[in-house]
């Protein structure tokens, strides 16, 4: 079955960061997303050199084998750059980046995959989450330690077990092969998406009708209105019968870090290695802003994680009971505010057959009343007019204490008269 693909890719610094450290490609067989970490250290030039490494084996092959090894070989070679680039450049000590990306061979999908951006497929109106993040609250979650509703609001999430960059040993890659089918989208993010979006307005999106690119923008501001923590990078890919007419031209599209040229310059006291979009080297020595890092996998990281988790959960718990009691006191002392009030009100109606003066106000909450009487006077209602009979009925309201007793004199007067 011969397909073809219309595809898009955008990028957004986000709401909270200075610099934007994704990198995004949408070509004419490869399609991928690298989410930078390091910071002002260097996370956008990892993110943009392992880009234009990898982007360089977008290419048609002989078989699934040589298109799977050439693909894992550039991105062997970008890690190496990475590395190289870190010995030569001292200041960006700890750069990495994420990255996962696919390659379309014939009528198969060719997957790699190291980090915690992700890859989605949406197939039948269906979207499968296809790659598995690379950090130690999801490997909690896989030993059944922690829930995933648990992985979503840890402190730690964005500590990373595997990625590309200034690390000892070669990555180790997650490579899958998959058939296309015509009817499939597939979608390429960074956690700046999954990681703020909710599952379910993502997936609603994916599983619409909407054209590629509208998609990809309508994911990107979606990302925007949950406030954008995070730099936010989404690449779609619609799979399509080769004779399908559509308005799109396949192309190398980049974007975020990867669309700038990666230059060294010279500084005093050596050379500084930067995006041509230029930053300042105060900048580059800033303390990165990115809360994601690389931590080799072991026990004792696990442990020191799944400790916090517990801790958080203990002190969640007792937020909760501290929130509930706040919230009871809260009610009380408004409450009892709002009573104190009334009890500065008064009113002159009956009581017993006789005129008398009332604390509080008339109206009652259901079975809670806010009036008492306050003093009973010698005026027995039958000694007054018709009409000073429906006033008292009705109830006089006083200003005061002061205005209720004149009330009561003018009423005594009246009597007498």
């Amino acid at each position: 079955m011969a397909i073809k693909t219309v595809s898009y890719a955008a990028s957004d610094i986000g709401k909270h960061r200075s610099s934007n450290q994704d990198s995004g490609y949408a070509g004419y067989q490869l399609f991928f997303v690298a989410d930078g970490m390091g910071g002002h250290a260097g996370g956008d030039i990892a993110s943009a050199i392992t880009s234009q490494r990898v982007a360089l084996t977008d290419n048609k092959y002989d078989s699934a084998e040589e298109a799977i090894e050439t693909l894992k070989q550039g991105i062997l070679e970008a890690n190496g750059m990475l590395s190289e680039t870190v010995k030569e450049h001292p200041e960006l000590e700890g750069m990495g980046t994420t990255f996962s990306g696919m390659l379309i061979h014939g009528d198969q999908i060719i997957t790699a995959h190291i980090g915690d951006s992700r890859i989605y497929r949406v197939r039948d109106g269906e979207v499968s989450q296809i790659t598995t993040d690379h950090t130690f609250v999801q490997r909690l979650v896989e030993l059944g330690r922690i829930t995933p509703e648990e992985a979503l609001v840890h402190p730690r999430r964005s500590v990373l077990m595997r990625v590309l960059g200034d690390v000892q040993g070669d990555p180790e890659l997650d490579i899958a092969l998959f058939d296309a089918q015509v009817g499939d989208r597939w979608m390429l993010c960074s956690d700046g998406l999954s990681g703020v979006v909710p599952e379910e307005v993502m997936e609603r999106i994916l599983a619409s009708k909407v054209p590629t690119e509208e998609a990809a923008e309508l994911l990107v501001g979606e990302a925007l209105e949950f406030g954008a923590p995070d730099n936010v990078t989404v690449v779609v890919a619609d799979i399509m019968r080769s004779g399908t007419q559509v308005d799109f031209e396949p192309g190398a599209q980049f974007v975020g870090s990867a669309s700038n040229e990666v230059v060294i310059e010279e500084r005093r006291g050596g050379k500084i290695l930067q995006l041509l979009n230029p930053r300042s080297l105060l900048e580059l020595l800033q303390t990165p802003e990115d809360p994601a890092e690389y931590r080799p996998e072991s026990e004792e990281v696990l442990e020191k994680i799944l400790l916090e988790t517990r801790r958080k959960i203990r002190w969640r718990g007792a937020r909760t009971i501290l929130g509930w009691l706040l919230l009871v006191a809260a009610v009380i002392g408004i409450g009892w505010l709002a009573y104190s009030y009334t009890q500065t009100r008064y009113y002159v109606a009956e009581f017993e057959g006789q005129v008398t003066i009332y604390q509080g106000i008339r109206e009652q909450l259901g079975p809670l009343k806010f009036s008492q009487p306050y003093q009973v006077s010698e005026i027995d209602i039958e000694d007054l007019s018709p009409f000073q009979q429906e006033l008292i009925d009705r109830s006089i309201s006083a200003e005061s204490l002061e205005d209720a007793l004149r009330i009561l004199s003018q009423l005594e007067e009246s009597v007498d008269e």
